[in-house]
């Protein structure tokens, strides 16, 4: 019983990751934390479904639909909808009425669902169209720019924009790509050395939080189905 997923980094400036995934007997998983919002279509027994995904915060256990096969697409921080504010979306989701299994209905208007091969191509007339935009500022930031506005101004900003805080962002990262290098064998000592964590107890505590597994279960994939491409995030 797992979900097998396949993930890969995408060349937009407005997308992180285009994800597929396909639940075989999993009726739950373990929800990981993540910075992203995103985008999810899946079918199931003949239907077509799509939703809104939101920033999530914390780990947590969520229901799959079994048998189902989905393509996501994760948007780069510091984007959003413009119908639909990111921080409205933290810890939660929106599904989408009203979906065929051609096409789904976001800010009034008609799209086709996209396969993961052609996931930017929607984007990009998301974006065109002005329902997907970006913020510069925020932008910049994450690239290492340093704006001419106070701290204070900064995080205002980045919170109104992603609806997590900078400091959210880069322990949730720091998480998922620690469960990524567990799993892919490495020592919890290194991990923790790598990766800025002040010991072995700080690394556990943020991976109970944002994965909700043990250093043990990831190096031995116990714990059942989880909602993490392990090895996509491997690497930092």
């Amino acid at each position: 019983m797992e979900l097998r997923f396949g993930t890969r980094q995408s060349d937009s400036p407005w997308v992180d990751t285009v994800w597929t995934c396909t639940s075989e007997q999993v009726t739950e998983m373990t929800s990981v934390a993540g910075a992203c919002w995103g985008l999810v279509f899946w079918k199931q027994d003949g239907r077509a479904y799509a939703s809104i995904t939101g920033p999530g915060t914390r780990t947590g256990t969520a229901p799959v639909p079994e048998g189902a096969t989905f393509t996501g697409i994760d948007f780069a921080v510091g984007t959003s909808l413009r119908a639909m504010p990111t921080p409205a979306l933290v810890d939660g989701g929106v599904e989408l009425p009203d979906t065929t299994r051609r096409t789904f209905r976001l800010d009034g208007a008609r799209w086709e669902i996209p396969g993961p091969d052609d996931a930017e191509a929607l984007v990009e007339r998301l974006v065109r169209a002005g329902v997907v935009v970006g913020d510069p500022l925020v932008a910049g930031v994450l690239l290492g720019h340093r704006p001419d506005v106070s701290v204070r101004t900064l995080e205002r900003r980045f919170r109104a924009v992603t609806g997590l805080t900078r400091g959210a962002v880069r322990q949730i990262e720091r998480a998922r790509t620690a469960a990524g290098r567990l799993a892919a064998g490495e020592p919890a000592t290194d991990v923790a050395a790598v990766l800025g964590y002040f010991d072995e107890p700080h690394l556990a505590r943020a991976l109970r939080r944002y994965v909700g597994r043990t250093a043990g279960q990831l190096h031995e994939g116990a714990g059942g189905a989880i909602g993490l491409d392990l090895d996509q995030r491997s690497t930092p």
